[in-house]
């Protein structure tokens, strides 16, 4: 059935694109160049005849006249003198036209050649090669380019979907990529970032950050346009060179805030309950459904998070702006600054309109005839649809058919991203939210194909997740710490609980000064209906052998017994956690057993505790993958991504947990399903590694 949709949607569309391609195609076709063939090669032409042709046309653009071997040999023969006048005529011209000669073709046995060499006693072929050097010096340099990018989105944390549909969902790998290449190129003067809804957590703004500091360490002055701006979307801008915003232009900065969700009330309301186990003092991630307000351990742990991510929030403006500590704390608790308010507090540099931006860019550089590129390293896609190769074309496109590459000889760093809640199984993928789930089948394939790869040198684990399912994070562990060659861990927004398990293994640990991570406890339990049954008048009868059979049962919470019974499996895993994670930092457990009790840290934090080695960006990953594995810090190597992305159409037809039109069209009103439906996936799993990550820090 889904197949069959599928192509019905191929020839949908291909009937809506044939049309407008025909219409174009039609309107582009080239003048037959058949006449002007014939004319180029006609016959009753003789060699001299059009040599003579081809000086008479060049006559107007220069006083210099070349002649062809044929005439000069003649003009020697009969006139020495003659000749020697002529080459005094030509030095004396002015050196303006001595430097722009006539762009004629000479030929292969040019006299004027020939006379230098004789003159030097050099052999022709030296000379032709001196003046093929010469030739190219004088070629004209490309154009300079300002490069425009517009930040907006979430920008996730994977490869980008490849066809047709690649830029419906712009990933922060792609974007990053792009300001890279500019960084290296030599025809880029400047680069212009049009901030717009850009809603990203810490770590990405992190790596956005990192990227802006290359631009700026290679010579490029990087100019940031913001029109409506909070907390994260200023943070990218303010580590540009030069800040603008329009006369209507509004700042939003009023410090961090962290926000939790609790569903007790509605589960009262509805007869619900969910039964929860957990291990670690500060292991708050069942909070959300057990109570109404944070638990004072809780509200502890997520007081020193907040403090850590409002002091990096003020060192950090406190740096780019270049202001006092005590003076951002004040503009911080203002908050609310308009744009000429947000110029006189030193906050951004310049009011002004985009056009306005447009020519300080150019007066910047000192290039007002310098090309402006918003479509900079942008995949170009051929939509000629035309006929049935163009009917192919599209539904190649639409499956993400790629374009085969020559095989590389270059080593490679493989970069497998790890993103989402972690189940058994292999990895579902949702196209129009962030509820897509991390399969431990699939990542284990992924890490297998890395390592098994001859080319690869070293892996990069890549984690953006919040941890889930036990058992899964501890199969995934076991992959990186078997593997031959080394793992390096790069932390994204969040690598906690379970997230953090994952990265255990690894060589190295680098995360991002806002990664949440840590996290190190365990919780377990179920969501008992019994109550929800009662109200709407559904009952059940139970035949049950052995003492704890009812455990599993959603009808009833936990007796005693089965409550010990299922304390003592937590135990163990969470001994398990902590005695992989000392092992892992080579630290003792005792210690480590002080820094876990499920407590959440920033990157900061962990940093200073010994829970990762290095803050860095996905790049400062590469480059310590690229030592470890004994190359050089700038080693050219090739990245290999994986897991391979999906097709737009394995996402919307072959993956039967994609979202629905109406999520796509009310991801809002929705929000409380959509999490619903991932505690549900969750709660098949009778031990997590889980954290609460649905905390917001704004």
């Amino acid at each position: 059935m889904r197949r069959t949709i599928a192509l019905a949607c191929v020839i949908s569309l291909y009937c809506a694109f044939l049309p407008l391609t025909n219409a174009a195609t039609d309107s582009k076709k080239p003048e037959s160049p058949k006449t002007e063939q014939r004319t180029s090669s006609t016959p009753g032409k003789s060699r001299r005849h059009r040599s003579v042709e081809e000086k008479r046309l060049s006559a107007p653009k220069t006083a210099v006249v070349e002649k062809s071997s044929e005439d000069a040999q003649k003009s020697a023969t009969s006139e020495k003198s003659s000749q020697e006048a002529k080459k005094s005529a030509t030095v004396e011209k002015s050196p303006k036209d001595v430097k722009k000669p006539a762009v004629v073709k000479k030929p292969a046995t040019d006299s004027k050649k020939s006379a230098l060499a004789e003159k030097k006693n050099a052999p022709a072929k030296k000379g032709e090669k001196a003046a093929e050097k010469k030739s190219a010096a004088t070629k004209p340099t490309e154009k300079s380019l300002v490069i425009r990018l517009t930040l907006k989105g979430d920008y996730p944390e994977s490869a980008q979907t490849p066809g047709m549909f690649s830029e419906l969902q712009t990933s922060l790998a792609s974007v990053v990529e792009r300001m890279d290449a500019a960084a290296a190129d030599p025809n880029v003067r400047a680069v212009w970032l049009r901030i717009e809804d850009l809603s990203i957590g810490r770590g990405k703004v992190f790596e956005l950050r990192g990227a802006i500091d290359r631009l700026r360490k290679a010579k490029k002055p990087v100019f940031a346009e913001l029109t409506t701006a909070d907390g994260s979307q200023y943070l990218v801008a303010a580590a540009c060179s030069w800040v603008t915003m329009p006369p209507s232009g509004m700042l939003v900065i009023p410090g961090v805030r962290a926000e939790m969700l609790f569903y007790k009330g509605l589960f009262d309301k509805v007869g619900l309950k969910f039964d929860a186990l957990q291990m670690g003092r500060y292991k708050g991630a069942a909070e959300p459904l057990t109570r109404k307000e944070m638990s004072p351990d809780l509200r502890e742990s997520l007081e020193a998070l907040v403090d850590d991510a409002y002091e990096d929030l003020v060192t950090t403006i406190g740096g780019d702006r270049k202001m006092k500590d005590y003076k951002v704390k004040t503009l911080l608790d203002q908050g609310l600054f308009t744009a000429a308010a947000a110029r006189k507090a030193g906050l951004i540099d310049d009011v002004v309109y985009a056009d306005q931006l447009h020519d300080d860019i150019l007066k910047s550089i000192g290039c007002n005839d310098a090309e402006l590129v918003t479509t900079y390293k942008k995949k170009h896609i051929d939509t000629d649809f035309s006929g049935f190769s163009g009917l192919m074309k599209m539904f190649e496109l639409m499956m993400g058919g790629k374009p085969s590459k020559p095989v590389s000889q270059k080593q490679k760093i493989a970069v497998v991203y790890a993103v989402g809640t972690i189940v058994e199984g292999t990895s579902k993928n949702d196209m129009f939210n962030d509820n897509s789930s991390l399969g431990s089948t699939t990542l284990i394939t992924a890490l297998k194909k890395a390592i098994d790869d001859p080319k690869v040198a070293a892996v990069v684990l890549r984690i953006d997740s919040p941890g889930g399912s036990a058992t899964a994070s501890d199969l995934i562990w076991r992959e990186t710490v078997r593997s031959k060659k080394p793992v390096i861990a790069s932390m994204g927004d969040v690598a906690g609980s379970g997230g953090y398990y994952i990265a255990m293994g690894a060589k190295k640990i680098i995360a991002s000064p806002g990664t949440l991570t840590g996290s190190i406890g365990v919780i377990g339990g179920k969501l008992v209906v019994g109550g929800l049954y009662e109200k709407l008048g559904l009952t059940t009868d139970v035949i049950s052998r052995g003492a704890n059979s009812g455990s599993l049962s959603p009808t009833q919470p936990f007796t005693p017994d089965e409550r010990k019974a299922w304390t003592e499996v937590l135990e163990e895993t969470y001994r398990q956690f902590v005695g992989k994670a000392a092992e892992g930092r080579k630290m003792p457990v005792e210690k480590l057993e002080q820094l876990a009790q499920g407590r959440v840290y920033t990157g900061r934090m962990a940093k200073k505790l010994g829970l990762v080695d290095q803050l860095g960006t996905l790049s400062d990953a590469v480059t310590a993958a690229k030592l470890a594995a004994g190359l050089k810090s700038d080693a050219d190597v090739e990245l290999l991504v994986l897991p391979e992305p999906k097709t737009f159409f394995e996402q919307l037809f072959g993956d039967p947990s994609a979202s629905t039109d109406l999520e796509s069209l009310l991801p809002e009103g929705l929000a409380l399903l959509r999490q619903t439906r991932l505690f549900r996936q969750l709660l098949s799993e009778r031990v997590l590694l889980w954290m609460p990550y649905s905390v917001q820090i704004r």
